[in-house]
């Protein structure tokens, strides 16, 4: 009999557990609900940037491989802080800071920076903003976090926020 309540109170708790999954389909800022898991992993090697001119949005800062580069409005400056953990994280993976000296092309060393995350880890800052990519970004120049939700934008190499919408980004 034991073992029948056990079965029943398992079998409950998971099916409970998968109806609250199931409802937490996203959070707003654009993506699908993902586990943490899917972070981005501590960068090896030296953080590379550069200015590139990407449509109508300008030119803007992307990562070493060509990804289009964001600063969420909720983080801040003066102290620089990261406040996207976990599901956040894996919607918009930080750019961590790697290690060495940042490569850079068309954006000033002084305005690169590092804080660290909750969780001990190195994110990169541009302008004293943590600077993070966007998991629905599939290869270089796409730039489809610019605006969402109305707190994610391109950051340009100055370090500030490009507002300006991307053409035919659907916004």
């Amino acid at each position: 009999m034991n073992r029948s309540r056990f079965a029943l109170v398992a079998g409950t708790a998971v099916l409970g557990l998968s109806a609250l999954t199931a409802c937490g389909g996203g959070d707003g800022y654009g993506a699908p609900a993902a586990d943490s898991s899917s972070q981005a992993a501590p960068a090896t090697g030296a953080l590379k940037l550069a200015a590139a001119q990407v449509g109508a949005l300008g030119t803007i800062v992307t990562d070493g491989s060509g990804r289009t580069v964001y600063i969420w409005d909720n983080d801040s400056t003066n102290p620089s802080k990261s406040s996207c953990d976990g599901d956040c994280a894996a919607k918009w993976p930080p750019v961590m800071a790697g290690t060495g000296t940042p490569q850079l092309d068309g954006i000033d060393a002084s305005a690169v920076g590092t804080v660290t995350r909750a969780d001990g880890s190195k994110q990169a800052t541009l302008g004293g903003m943590p600077i993070y990519l966007f998991a629905k970004d599939a290869k270089a120049g796409d730039a489809k976090g610019q605006g969402v939700g109305g707190v994610w934008w391109v950051v340009g190499p100055d370090g500030r926020k490009n507002t300006a919408q991307a053409s035919g980004s659907g916004y």
